[in-house]
């Protein structure tokens, strides 16, 4: 079975084809978003432009045709309106021109799934960090339970504005951890309540301290302080839920530092730690084929008049299958 996936909830427009688990194909093309953040109709004008090309770039890396796909999945949400509706409409018009069944992925899941594949563990409690979102999660049954998550925004939108406020180039976290490098420790408010977080009150701190401090020892202060909130509520729910195995995934997974102070905390309690290639932490259409080809399998398909999208798709509200 050849599934391709269509990845579009903020500024990547991805195509991934997978088959039989493999990973065969996984295209993208992204919005620059520089010092300016994202522009919900110029990233959705961005997509439509590229789509063609992106899908095609897929099919080439894969050996494949149009003719060799069984199957569709698109993101159905969390993200950007404008931009789910452009990767709505590319799954729809190709499950349609194929004559083959679509499926609808939650883009969360679709992060954790490839993680999971990608190292190799079987029931893992999933620290999730993006930039819409940060979350601990784990699998009972059917279902994705969120044991903690932030309480206003995602560590990644956090980084992203900081990144803006201090005036880097470009915007992003990345940015911040490089700016971080060498830095002194500055104290920040520390947020955290049993196994939820906050950071807007980090952000205005921080923002403030721009006259008075360096953006190096403001970015290595945020970046340390953040980062340790988050390796303790994940500490708390590994040890409340006895679980053996820990990943990391989503954008902020990139992060060197954070993936350094999640490894120490878990090698002193003796938990197997893993987590995807950064290609793969990244939003990317290969991980939304992955997650459809085990839907399909599952049986869990969805008419194309029934296709949607939503901005607000949690990750608890999905119906999966018991393994």
């Amino acid at each position: 079975m050849a599934v391709l996936g269509i990845e579009s909830s903020a500024h990547t427009f991805g195509v991934g084809i997978v088959e039989e688990g493999r990973v065969v194909a996984n295209a993208k093309a992204m919005y620059k978003i520089g010092s300016k953040g994202m522009i919900p109709r110029e990233v959705a004008e961005t997509h439509i432009a590229n789509a063609p090309n992106v899908i095609q770039e897929a099919l080439k890396e894969a050996g494949m045709k149009f003719s060799d796909i069984d199957g569709i999945g698109y993101t159905k949400g969390p993200g950007i309106g404008y931009c789910l509706h452009v990767g709505m409409l590319s799954a729809k018009t190709l499950a349609k021109k194929l004559n083959v069944p679509i499926t609808q992925v939650n883009h969360g899941i679709g992060h954790m799934e490839i993680a999971k594949s990608r190292a190799k563990l079987k029931d893992p409690l999933a620290l999730y960090v993006s930039g819409g979102n940060s979350q601990i999660l784990k699998k009972y049954g059917e279902s994705y339970r969120v044991l903690g998550e932030t309480f206003d925004i995602g560590i990644g939108n956090m980084l992203d504005s900081l990144a803006r406020s201090l005036k880097l180039y470009p915007a992003w976290g990345s940015t911040v951890e490089k700016t971080a490098e060498g830095g002194k420790y500055v104290e920040m408010p520390y947020t955290v309540k049993g196994m939820d977080f906050s950071f807007t009150g980090m952000l205005t701190h921080a923002s403030k301290m721009k006259d008075r401090k360096s953006d190096k020892d403001i970015c290595f202060s945020v970046q340390e302080t953040a980062y340790a909130m988050l390796t303790e509520a994940t500490e708390r729910a590994l040890l409340l839920t006895n679980s053996k195995e820990l990943c990391v995934c989503g954008g902020v997974a990139q992060s060197h530092r954070l993936k350094r102070m999640l490894q120490g905390m878990a090698d002193e309690h003796g938990i197997t730690f893993g987590y995807a290639e950064d290609t793969f932490n990244a939003d990317n259409g290969a991980m939304i084929a992955l997650m459809a080809e085990q839907m399909l399998k599952h049986g869990i398909k969805t008419k194309l008049q029934d296709c949607t999208i939503e901005q607000r798709y949690r990750i608890d509200e999905v119906k999966l299958w018991k393994e």
